[in-house]
């Protein structure tokens, strides 16, 4: 028995390395809390907006809308809900000369996707149709009909209409919110003027935790095999020496 302790102690020591990997795995998986940015295609389908508020530019007629929730990547957060044409949002705000309309859908989440202590102002989406000069960009119409605005250092959107009243962009724990579950990346989308299509440039105010996929990591691994090797060796020499 004496021999094949070694090789005992090396599988001990692996079991448990395997453990540790497959809850810190869980443990590393995480969403982010922030307001998405969406623009309306002519099919009426929301797309992921590919620039932040401050750099996109709307035409004449468009709908824009925004989205607070909790969830891990732009593919798989949660879109504006309720109303979203045009010709609706827009009918008492009349055409004029030298200006332009975009109609903007504010969707203030659910109260799963609320920071704690907090709810949403609105149950269901506010609509607005900001009448603006030709050039203005998307932030000139927030900032027109919904304000208080609040960024952070980077220039990413933390508050619409005052909401939430505090964080940008913060972790939260795993499978919080109304978003699905994605890769883990981080919010990209309402981050201005960098480019903004999902959670890693433009994810929060430059001091939150890095992207990642929530898995181990290489060094870990490697750890792991180093000692699936020494397992198996010594294991090995067990057998030698009994035969």
């Amino acid at each position: 028995m004496t021999r094949h302790r070694p090789a005992l102690r090396a599988l001990l020591v692996l079991g448990l390395l395997l453990a540790v990997v497959g809850t810190a795995g869980q443990a590393q998986a995480v969403g982010y809390r922030y307001w998405s940015f969406w623009d309306r295609d002519a099919a009426g389908t929301w797309v992921y907006a590919t620039q932040g508020p401050s750099t996109a530019r709307p035409s004449d007629g468009d709908v824009q809308g925004f989205r607070f929730s909790v969830s891990e990547d732009s593919k798989h957060s949660a879109k504006p809900r309720g109303p979203s044409g045009f010709a609706a949002i827009c009918a008492k705000t009349p055409a004029r000369e030298g200006a332009k309309r975009v109609a903007l859908v504010l969707d203030f989440g659910t109260a799963d996707d609320a920071p704690a202590g907090s709810a949403p102002p609105d149950p269901s989406p506010r609509t607005a149709c900001a009448r603006l000069d030709e050039d203005a960009t998307t932030a000139d119409a927030l900032a027109a009909v919904a304000e208080p605005l609040r960024y952070d250092t980077n220039a990413l959107l933390c508050a619409i209409a005052g909401y939430p009243r505090t964080g940008c962009g913060e972790a939260v724990s795993d499978g919080a919110g109304s978003g699905d579950a994605g890769s883990g990346d981080r919010p990209e989308a309402s981050a201005t003027p960098r480019r903004a299509s999902e959670p890693g440039s433009g994810d929060g105010d430059g001091d939150k935790d890095g992207d990642g996929d929530g898995g181990p990591s290489v060094g870990l691994v490697a750890g792991i095999a180093a000692v699936a090797v020494l397992g198996a060796g010594a294991l090995w020499q067990a057998r030698r020496r009994r035969g």
